[in-house]
């Protein structure tokens, strides 16, 4: 046990000097994020009133920004250079049938699901137990879609499951530990049911998931701490798109290591380099 916590620490290390050195070649990315997500909000407003047809132009809309993130986030990850504006400019369109294709797959059983649990009367406990295994299921997902070869979205499932049932307890850990100040507070688990739902519902490539997850822990920990509201504003509007950012090439850095070995193999290196 302390021998797979020593290894586990040893990963974690690795990750996060992996991705500080990635963001200092990526801080174009967080102006990127905050002009995406102001993009995100203007297209939600244009098209809020068109009803179904103004539901679909924000999915596409929501697909190109969500796939252009996978792309910066996929060259921050490779890229020995500095990420320049006119990446950012050309990250658009990559990985868009990716996101699409997910999205429309996961769509049909979720509409079956929300339209099966209306008259339950069990109803929303059974849709948050499905959107939390889908949560953690297809965590993986945005990872699977830029750093796995596939040729379909059942691809992408299948590899983000098989993932997250070798490697769960590494891939979450820093999640749970995250995770903690909402959990804990009087109504934590309610708090943690919405947002695994959120998440899971979109398998991840939901670009307003992708703000609102650090959003909530930033403001969770700042409330558990007991800072001021009106300064907590403050703080999760300067600090949300950086932790965004710093969490998405985390969470690529951990991916790529962990499918690199088993935690076999992690456990016999670290024993390995603590000998010599």
């Amino acid at each position: 046990m302390v021998e797979l916590l020593s290894a586990t620490l040893h990963l974690y290390r690795q990750a996060l000097q992996a991705t500080w050195r990635s963001l200092m070649r990526s801080w174009v990315m967080v102006a990127a994020l905050i002009g995406f997500a102001l993009l995100f909000v203007g297209a939600a407003r244009i098209v809020g009133s068109l009803g179904m047809i103004g539901g679909v132009l924000l999915g596409l809309v929501n697909a190109v920004l969500v796939g252009a993130t996978l792309r910066l986030i996929e060259q921050s990850l490779s890229a020995a250079r500095t990420i320049q504006f006119t990446d950012v400019t050309e990250s658009f369109g990559h990985y868009f049938w990716d996101v699409i294709g997910v999205g429309f797959v996961l769509w049909l059983p979720m509409m079956a699901l929300d339209m099966g649990t209306q008259a339950n009367p069990y109803g929303g406990f059974l849709s948050s137990a499905v959107m939390l295994l889908v949560f953690i299921l297809l965590n993986a997902a945005p990872e699977v879609i830029y750093q796995i070869r596939h040729d379909s979205p059942l691809d992408v499932f299948k590899a983000s499951y098989e993932f997250v049932l070798e490697h769960w307890i590494e891939w979450f850990l820093p999640f749970a530990i995250l995770a903690l100040p909402i959990v804990v507070s009087p109504s934590g688990m309610q708090e943690f049911f919405n947002l695994s739902s959120g998440i899971g519902r979109g398998a991840g490539l939901n670009f307003f998931q992708l703000f609102l997850l650090p959003f909530t822990l930033i403001g969770g920990w700042m409330s558990y701490v007991g800072l001021d509201p009106d300064a907590q504003w403050i703080f999760l509007l300067l600090l949300t798109p950086l932790v965004a950012t710093t969490a998405l090439l985390f969470r690529g850095h951990l991916f790529a290591l962990l499918r690199s070995s088993t935690r076999r193999q992690r456990m016999f290196a670290h024993r390995t380099e603590d000998n010599r």
